[in-house]
């Protein structure tokens, strides 16, 4: 494990660019997601109220990201 548990959009979109796997979450609440009309391709959408249904879809073998605005 890394010493930050945070990374910039820039760090991600380099190491992206390079080839890494990620598990994408996205957890904004549904009034942002459905407004939006910038998605990653494949995150996965969870809501926090909806957190412990979603767990078992959540690959245990890469990185996580998770983002919200």
């Amino acid at each position: 494990m890394t010493d930050s548990l945070r990374i910039t959009v820039d760090d991600f979109r380099k190491r992206m660019e390079k080839g890494e796997d990620f598990v994408v979450i996205d957890t904004r609440n549904p009034q942002e997601w459905g407004n939006s009309d910038q998605k990653i391709p494949e995150a996965i959408r969870v809501s926090a109220d909806s957190i412990d249904q979603t767990l078992s879809r959540i690959p245990k073998d890469k990185p996580i990201v998770t983002y919200c605005t």
